[in-house]
C-alpha cells in the first residue's frame, strides 16, 4: 500500500509505575531522519526506540515525543538541592562578572533539571514497555499515512490519465507530421531545382533520413512502458516503499519527453510535450510526499 510521509499518531500506556503518552509526527524527507524528545528517565533507551521506529518507517523526518504522568501523585516537582545549587551558581557568576540585579525565581526555574517531571528513582520500567507504547503510536501513524497515501494515489492517477491522453494525441499526429515534412522537403527540392531533373533515388534517401531523424516511436514506447510501471507501483499491495522508484520513473519519463520534443518539428506535438512536462512536474511534487 502506498503511504504518505506525512502523518500523526498518539498512544498512551504504562511504563513501570508511570503513565506515558507518546506522540509521533512525520513529514517528508529523502531519508529516515528521527528526532526525539524523551524525558531524562527514558533517554538511556533512545537506541531501542530508534530501532523500533526504523523497522516501521522507511523514509521521512520523524519527531517522537514522550510525556510522563505519574500514576500515584503530582506530575511535576522542584528539586530542592538542584534549585539551591543553581541559585548559588548564578550569584557567583553575577558577582564574578560585576553584573547587577537580583537572581529571580523565573530565571532559576528555567534552568535544566530544576523542575523534574517526576523523581527518576521512584519510577520503574523496561525499554520493552516504552517501545510497546511507541509502536502503538506508530500503528496510528501508519493508519493516517495510509489514508493520506490513498488520497495522493487518486491525484496521481488523474495526472497519469492526462499524460496518457497526450501520448495518444502525439501517436495519432506523428504519421501525419512525417507526411507533411516529406511533402515539404520534396516541394523545396523541386523549387530549388527550378526545372532541372531531380535524382529521385537521392531524394528518396533524403526523405528516409528525415523520417528516421523525426521518428519518435521508440521514445513513445519507452514512455508508455515507464507510465505502466508507475501505475503498477501505485497499485502494488506488497507494502514496500515506492517513493524512490516512482521518482526514478519520473526522471526517465522526463528524459523521453525531452527527446520527443527535440524531434517533434511540429507545433501540435510540441504543445502536448509541454503539457506532459507540466504534468510530470506536478507528479514529482506529489511523489516527494510518498514513502
Amino acid at each position: 500500500m502506498v503511504r504518505s510521509m506525512t502523518g500523526f499518531g498518539l498512544a498512551d500506556g504504562s511504563v513501570g509505575t508511570a503513565r506515558v503518552q507518546v506522540e509521533v509526527r512525520t513529514v517528508n524527507h529523502r531519508f529516515f531522519s528521527p528526532s526525539f524528545k524523551l524525558p531524562t528517565l527514558f533517554s538511556r533507551w533512545e537506541t531501542e526506540v530508534r530501532e523500533a521506529l526504523r523497522t516501521r518507517v522507511a523514509r521521512g523526518h520523524v519527531t517522537l515525543s514522550v510525556r510522563i504522568e505519574r500514576a500515584d501523585g503530582p506530575a511535576a516537582g522542584i528539586d530542592d538541592a538542584r534549585f539551591a545549587e543553581a541559585v548559588a551558581t548564578l550569584r557567583r557568576l553575577r558577582d564574578a562578572h560585576g553584573l547587577e540585579g537580583p537572581v529571580d525565581l523565573a530565571t532559576v526555574l528555567r534552568l535544566p533539571d530544576v523542575i523534574s517531571a517526576t523523581r527518576d528513582e521512584e519510577l520503574t520500567g523496561t525499554p520493552e514497555e516504552l517501545v510497546a507504547v511507541v509502536l502503538a503510536a506508530v500503528d496510528r501513524l501508519d493508519a493516517s499515512r495510509a489514508d493520506e497515501g490513498r488520497r495522493l494515489v487518486a491525484v496521481l492517477e488523474q495526472r497519469l490519465a492526462l499524460i496518457a491522453a497526450a501520448l495518444d494525441r502525439i501517436a495519432a499526429r506523428a504519421p501525419e507530421r512525417l507526411r507533411a515534412q516529406r511533402d515539404r522537403l520534396r516541394a523545396s527540392v523541386r523549387e530549388l531545382a527550378d526545372g532541372v531533373a531531380i535524382d529521385e533515388q537521392r531524394l528518396a534517401q533524403e526523405v528516409a533520413m528525415l523520417a528516421d531523424r523525426l521518428d519518435i516511436a521508440e521514445e513513445q514506447d519507452r514512455f508508455r512502458s515507464h507510465l505502466q510501471a508507475f501505475a503498477s507501483a501505485l497499485s502494488a499491495t506488497g507494502g514496500e516503499p515506492v517513493g524512490k522508484r516512482l521518482g526514478f520513473l519520473l526522471q526517465e519519463m522526463l528524459r523521453e519527453a525531452n527527446t520527443t520534443g527535440s524531434k517533434a518539428a511540429d507545433a501540435a506535438i510540441l504543445q502536448d510535450v509541454i503539457g506532459i512536462k507540466e504534468e510530470l512536474e506536478r507528479l514529482r511534487e506529489q511523489v516527494e510526499n510518498l514513502e
